[in-house]
């Protein structure tokens, strides 16, 4: 919501031709220009209304910010999962609020189901056929597992079986999700014991 209205004021100063040169036109000297800028008022009131709706979801952000920080400080699973490359505080974050009690789930391919990324089994009488992933339960936790491999290196754990698997399979895509579901695995562990023992094992053939 904070950034639908910083773009409508981008287009309020659009419509009417004002000129801002900063970059960053909510930084500390776009607003002196903003505030002290001389405009029709078909254009300045707009904008300072929305300005008023920018600080007051500024404040809000800051404040769930704070109590989000100060609540997975004493979260041991939290500090170790970001142990794990490719996940920082944020999807850290994510994982945490999302997954809650990690002992809900036998193991991790139980957690990988769960989170949509396991294929769909399709059986008959006289085969067994697997489709894509499900993409059912919690999209964030699919999100966030998928986006913390896609900026792995090629020569990192995880970033080589998304490689390897894409490679195989002629698809990047698959070799993502593929990729998603090891760092779940280790999500998983991280969350339930507070250490991650495979990341100090050889890597494993994917």
């Amino acid at each position: 919501m904070r950034s639908r209205c910083k773009a409508e004021v981008h287009a309020v100063l659009a419509t009417g031709g004002i000129w801002v040169p900063m970059t960053d036109r909510f930084g500390v000297e776009g607003n002196l220009l903003l505030d002290n800028g001389t405009m029709p008022a078909p254009y300045r009131e707009p904008i300072a209304s929305l300005r008023r709706f920018i600080e007051g979801f500024t404040a809000e952000i800051d404040l769930f910010t704070d109590l989000a920080q100060r609540r997975l400080s004493h979260d041991a699973g939290y500090t170790a999962i970001q142990q794990i490359p490719g996940i920082g505080p944020v999807l850290a974050a994510v994982f945490v609020a999302e997954i809650g009690d990690v002992h809900r789930f036998d193991g991790p391919a139980q957690l990988s189901c769960w989170a949509g990324l396991t294929p769909a089994h399709h059986e008959s009488d006289t085969m067994v056929r697997r489709g894509a992933i499900t993409k059912q339960g919690s999209r964030l936790v699919r999100w966030a597992a998928i986006e913390s491999v896609k900026i792995l290196p090629k020569t990192s754990r995880i970033g080589a079986i998304r490689e390897q698997v894409a490679h195989r399979r002629g698809n990047r895509n698959i070799g993502a999700v593929a990729a998603a579901r090891r760092q779940l695995e280790l999500v998983f562990y991280g969350l339930r014991d507070h250490h991650i023992g495979a990341l100090r094992r050889p890597p494993r053939a994917a």
